[in-house]
């Protein structure tokens, strides 16, 4: 009897011929004689390949667990329900189902397959080996099998059998570039980096290959042996002229070592031929950026600018071309012509989430806060689910010193969050800055404290809080509490030590806080004009006359932008008072 076994080995999706379809309707299946009710049921299982190939799988295994029970030895009935229970994730009935078919058609190879992957599902290694090891015994020409069983035996920890296990491929196949490279990353991956590339040389010997002449070149530089490397990729090009592995290799080494007339003059070409895909151009112009001697670039700008501008010709509308090319341009403090590609980008792909944002955090970096804030409430428009790009537009509003438009946008974030406590959070505390900023602290406090609700120990919060209450000389006892928890998160923040030991002393316990600002010293207190100047208070506080005067002469030497415009006139008073002492 034919079996409904037509499948392509790396697809499930099974799609019966109508002429197999034909055969089950003719033929004779039953003992009993009744024709009638035996193709009933093989129509019952067409219906349910149907379903399952539409992967209504819950309707098949209905069909096809009626026909299981009728006709229990219709192994296509259970292959089918097997199926359709693995793609349910009931590993326990695809196995069993699998099980049956298998034991009614035992030289079914798609039976036994699939019920390795079962096994292999439910990572049960040691019978999935199995089945495949007594699949290769009947199917030894099944070469995927084999790659399937190295990555079991190495998984295993078994690399001698998953390399004897390549040498079979070999022995049924031949040797090919598969079986090379294969090779190579198992003895790669045994750390056996030598006997790897030896077997290449070993493969190279007997065939050709560009991708194996081309690792052979990346290994002969690694080597430093640059005129050994260019051997090989040349001999790759021969073979395929253009192949990007040898083309890249053969331009590294004569940027590296230093021919650079040759180099540009390859990778131009390279770079120019709209047939080599774009994301190799741009995984090798990131690396250059990246990777290589600063020198290079600032040496060569204007013709590491022509490689750019040849990319982005080859390829004018590609994304990744022109964000390669902003971020090019943007490293090199060139942030005029990085926005026009980064823009054109975004024009190009206007529902685009990624462009929108390169291009509006580039304009962040610009400080164009008028163009910053359009552009970021524009795609806020397009995207009103990302409200960062509301937070970039405050951002822009903050430093325009509009903190009006700063509340709002807060507002609208609130309305949009629908219960997501990570932007609500973020808002309510934006909120109680600016309200602060604006001088209404009692709607900042009323802010910060909804913020706190949400998370009782968010220390931006937290500190700004008990920073504000101090200021004010309010509450005291409920700023150290807030400052507390800060420093405890965070015992190295500056900012925060900062803030607690103020308040101590605020509160009356200088010597508690001495010992805070002095860690802040450490962690970079030093470059605070106002950690500088509380410390010396404190110091002055407990009669350390001399060292208090160090620390305001470097606060007074770092108040060149006036953060605190009464410096020089409270150190002035300071002195006096010490000299009257």
């Amino acid at each position: 009897m034919n079996r409904m076994t037509m499948e392509n080995s790396r697809h499930i999706r099974i799609i019966l011929p109508v002429a197999l379809c034909m055969f089950f309707l003719a033929a004779d299946f039953t003992a009993s004689g009744q024709k009638k009710d035996k193709s009933y049921y093989e129509n019952q299982v067409i219906s349910a390949v149907e379903k399952y190939n539409s992967q209504d799988f819950a309707g098949a295994s209905e069909i096809l667990e009626d026909v299981v029970a009728s006709v229990p030895d219709n192994d296509a009935a259970h292959y089918y329900l097997g199926l359709s229970a693995f793609c349910r994730k009931d590993f326990a009935l695809a196995e069993k189902e699998l099980k049956t078919a298998v034991q009614l058609d035992t030289m079914n190879f798609w039976y036994r397959y699939r019920l390795a992957l079962v096994y292999s599902a439910s990572d049960r290694k040691e019978l999935t080996i199995a089945m495949y090891e007594d699949l290769l015994k009947d199917f030894p020409k099944k070469t995927d099998l084999y790659y399937s069983l190295i990555d079991l035996y190495f998984a295993e920890g078994q690399p001698d059998k998953a390399l004897n296990t390549l040498s079979q491929i070999e022995a049924v196949s031949g040797k090919n570039e598969a079986t090379a490279m294969t090779r190579f990353q198992l003895l790669a991956r045994l750390g056996k980096q030598k006997e790897a590339y030896e077997s290449l040389e070993e493969f190279n010997r007997e065939y050709s290959s560009p991708q194996v002449l081309s690792m052979l070149g990346d290994y002969q530089m690694s080597m430093y042996n640059d005129s050994t490397a260019l051997k090989y990729y040349d001999e790759a090009l021969d073979l395929e002229p253009g192949f990007a592995p040898a083309v890249l290799g053969k331009a590294e080494t004569l940027r590296i070592t230093r021919r650079y007339d040759q180099y540009f003059s390859i990778i131009n070409k390279f770079l120019s031929d709209d047939t080599v895909p774009s994301a190799g151009k741009c995984d090798y112009l990131k690396a250059v950026m990246q990777q290589s001697d600063p020198m290079f670039i600032k040496t060569f700008m204007s013709r590491v600018d022509t490689m750019i501008v040849n990319a982005v010709s080859a390829h004018p509308k590609d994304s990744m071309v022109l964000v390669t090319a902003g971020v090019y341009y943007f490293g090199t403090d060139r942030e005029a012509e990085a926005l026009k590609y980064l823009k054109e980008n975004m024009d190009i792909y206007p529902e685009s989430l990624s462009a929108a944002a390169n291009y509006i955090e580039v304009l962040m970096y610009t400080k164009d806060w008028d163009a910053l804030a359009a552009e970021s409430e524009a795609a806020f428009k397009k995207f009103p689910e990302e409200t960062a790009f509301l937070e970039m537009s405050s951002m822009a509003h903050y430093n325009k010193g509009d903190y009006g438009r700063v509340l709002e946008n807060c507002r609208t974030i609130l309305s949009s969050a629908a219960g997501d406590s990570l932007k609500s959070l973020t808002a309510y505390s934006t909120m109680g800055d600016m309200y602060h900023q604006m001088g209404e602290n009692a709607k900042a406090y009323k802010a910060y404290e909804s913020a706190l609700k949400i998370n009782a120990t968010y220390a931006p919060v937290l500190n700004n809080y008990a920073f504000y209450l101090s200021m004010e000389g309010k509450k005291l006892k409920k700023a150290a509490a807030m400052s507390k928890i800060t420093v405890d998160q965070e015992p190295d923040n500056p900012t925060y030590l900062d803030t607690y030991a103020w308040i101590l002393y605020l509160m009356g316990r200088p010597e508690e806080a001495k010992p805070l600002f002095k860690h802040a010293m450490l962690y970079g207190g030093k470059d605070s004009v106002v950690i500088l100047d509380h410390y010396a208070e404190v110091l002055f506080a407990l009669k350390e006359y001399d060292l208090a005067m160090v620390y305001w002469n470097q606060a007074k030497m770092k108040n060149t932008d006036n953060e605190i415009p009464d410096l020089d006139r409270r150190i002035k008073e300071r002195k006096d008072a010490i000299n009257r002492k």
